[in-house]
């Protein structure tokens, strides 16, 4: 009886039917990575930056390149490299000799959805250049300010493995990345499917099928009605408890900040909304938790040469936290 008093709070059936769409149109091309698909919509319908980190060739790019296709708004790509400077990013000013004024040339940083690819593959002198931009979404120029269009999302790709003529992306940074979803090789079942369809000469054609799903302005009117969920105080105590035990885990040097239990519990916010539900359960924190954390969380040297990984410190906390019920 209680669920049905909550499921009348909001009409989430727009939401749904988009999110199923955008599923659907994606997953007529990209095979498998069901959760990496979800969790990038989640992370748009959150407000949110995210980090796609998988190895050459699992289709990291493409698979940004189709969630944008799926929106209608002005997308723009920037191929990080190690000679690339900040105006490069931001813009820069050019001297105007009819008024004997600077203009201001816009950078690619300027576009509602923007993918970076290989991102760490720039110097931290362009790194920072993001700083401000992702955050405050403005850019200051020659002591002026200039703000980005809503919705601005910043999807960008790194690989894992390749380390030279790479550049590790700083703390700050990291910290401003909503998820950091890892894609993983396909199962044999997905890999023969794709060499089908390729083989079949269908991927093409498919890709090219792909049409906006959700406008700018839709975005944001999903982007309220995620904020507006139902979130009970035992699930934000969940959160608070998750947070503090990385902060006082021998596992760790570094543990999570104030940011990272918000981008928990509006990452639920988004997951639940797209379960059909407007409010939170204690799955949809679980489910969210290791890619808020993954790239937030630093292991100590120890566990490091150990070849433990994040995930499984972060898996140790959550089941070592009681669920609520």
């Amino acid at each position: 009886m209680e669920n049905e008093l909550f499921e009348q709070r909001t009409d989430l059936s727009f939401l749904n039917e988009a999110v199923n769409k955008i599923r659907e149109s994606i997953g007529q091309v990209i095979i498998g990575q069901a959760e990496s698909v979800d969790l990038l919509i989640a992370g748009i319908l959150a407000d949110g930056h995210l980090l796609i980190e998988g190895v050459p060739g699992v289709a990291k790019t493409l698979t940004a390149k189709l969630i944008a296709r799926s929106i209608d708004a002005h997308f723009s790509r920037i191929q990080f490299t190690p000679d690339m400077m900040p105006s490069d990013v931001l813009g820069t000013s050019v001297f105007n000799p009819k008024t004997v004024e600077f203009d201001f040339k816009k950078g690619p940083i300027f576009g509602n959805i923007v993918l970076i690819d290989e991102i760490n593959r720039a110097p931290a002198k362009t790194q920072s250049a993001l700083f401000e931009v992702m955050e405050e979404r403005q850019i200051t120029v020659d002591g002026f300010t200039h703000r980005l269009q809503e919705p601005f999302i910043v999807l960008a790709t790194q690989n894992p493995v390749e380390h030279e003529g790479t550049y590790r992306l700083p703390e700050a940074q990291l910290d401003r990345f909503l998820f950091k979803i890892e894609v993983k090789y396909p199962t044999l079942e997905e890999e023969i499917e794709i060499l089908t369809r390729q083989h079949q000469q269908k991927t093409a054609l498919q890709i090219a099928s792909i049409t906006p799903v959700l406008t700018k302005e839709d975005i944001l009117k999903l982007r309220k009605q995620v904020l507006e969920l139902f979130v009970e105080p035992h699930i934000l105590e969940f959160v608070g408890k998750i947070i503090h035990e990385t902060r006082n885990n021998g596992s760790l040097l570094l543990g999570g900040s104030p940011r990272a239990s918000l981008a928990i519990v509006h990452a639920a916010k988004a997951i639940a909304a797209m379960s059909g539900r407007d409010f939170v359960t204690p799955e949809d924190i679980i489910r969210v938790t290791p890619a808020v954390l993954r790239h937030r969380v630093i292991l100590t040297p120890e566990k490091e040469m150990e070849g433990i990984l994040p995930d499984e410190v972060i898996s140790q906390i959550i089941h070592k936290i009681e669920i609520p019920r």
